[in-house]
């Protein structure tokens, strides 16, 4: 039974008591082919050199114990602080939260090229964009790339759209746009107008636009995912008088049943996901206007939520994920294929 040395990469600068990390790595610790867990935070000014100037030889952190937990001075990240040697871990787990250079992520895929990477880097950059969608039209509301103003407009003269900046996340920056109006979450705007602001951003990086559903109130559902199996779900309330569903947009949480559509829509996605060595993601998805599930998201970077779900099942979610962690590490003969 091969024991791991992890490596876990965090940010607990943006950190709450509600974060997952604190859970899955309790976790992870218990496991019997767990040997230790360092970690090592970008919200640490002396790891600046790191995650920023991707200087190899200065990252510094921590071993962590059962003492492992929040607290808002995040005194566990500076207990013990040492250099750490990349070369020294078989298992590299990605606890980083946006913003988050894809040069970064390339060039974490070269110095961990030794160890098993969750979830792979090159796998993060090619799925945590929102162009990735375009690949699953067949189970997604209306979808399209917009580069131009004129693409954008295009899209509204069909129907209400929802335009949706290609790397962001919790529901920041989603504009809902129909022919005269645009509505940023807080205030309405002339459309033409505003998109004028936008312009330079819609043409070099663009937006996925996608069609506004009108039965968004009924919940935006989240479903966890583990090596391929769904694991839980939730669903996502907007806030009265809101469209959106995002928690740290004001909406609520609450338990949730997968459904058969959803079922397919995970099978769908499964292989590009394996493919790209991604062993951990969340499915988001809406009710279209015939009362159908469809995919609006597919989160791959750092996927919140499980201790939630575990306390809204009553059932060991995390054991269960963590088992499946290891045996996924354990099948990486060739941890540099990742399949993209």
């Amino acid at each position: 039974m091969k024991m791991y040395k992890t490596l876990v990469l965090t940010d607990h600068s943006g950190h709450s008591d509600q974060n997952s990390i604190y859970a899955i790595l309790q976790e992870m610790l218990l496991h019997p082919q767990c040997q230790l867990i360092d970690v090592a935070s970008r919200g640490l000014p002396s790891n600046n050199t790191f995650f920023q100037q991707l200087q190899i030889d200065t990252l510094k952190g921590t071993t962590i114990g059962s003492d492992f937990n929040y607290t808002a001075d995040g005194r566990c990240y500076v207990k013990d602080l040492r250099l750490l040697n990349v070369k020294d871990y078989d298992l590299l787990f990605l606890r980083l939260p946006r913003p988050i250079a894809d040069e970064f992520l390339l060039w974490i895929s070269e110095v961990f090229s030794h160890s098993v990477i969750i979830n792979h880097p090159m796998g993060i950059i090619a799925t945590s964009n929102k162009k990735f969608l375009l690949n699953f039209p067949t189970v997604c509301p209306g979808i399209r790339l917009c580069t131009s103003i004129k693409d954008v407009m295009h899209e509204v003269s069909n129907y209400p759209i929802v335009l949706k900046p290609l790397k962001e996340y919790g529901g920041r920056g989603l504009l809902k746009i129909n022919s005269q109006e645009l509505d940023d979450g807080s205030t309405i705007h002339q459309t033409k107008e505003y998109l004028k602001t936008i312009e330079h951003q819609l043409t070099s990086d663009g937006y996925l636009s996608m069609r506004f559903l009108k039965n968004v109130t009924q919940g935006d559902k989240r479903i966890l995912v583990a090596d391929g199996e769904v694991m839980a779900a939730s669903l996502r309330l907007p806030a009265k008088d809101s469209w959106l569903c995002n928690v740290a947009q004001g909406g609520t949480s609450i338990p949730a049943q997968v459904t058969e559509a959803e079922l397919d829509i995970v099978k769908k996605i499964k292989p590009y996901l394996q493919d790209a060595g991604i062993f951990m993601y969340g499915v988001d998805t809406l009710v279209d206007d015939d009362g159908q599930r469809v995919l609006s998201e597919v989160n791959t970077l750092s996927i919140g939520g499980w201790p939630q779900a575990e306390e809204q099942t009553g059932l060991p979610l995390i054991n269960t994920m963590i088992k499946k962690l290891f045996q996924y590490a354990d099948r990486q003969e060739h941890p540099n294929h990742h399949g993209l």
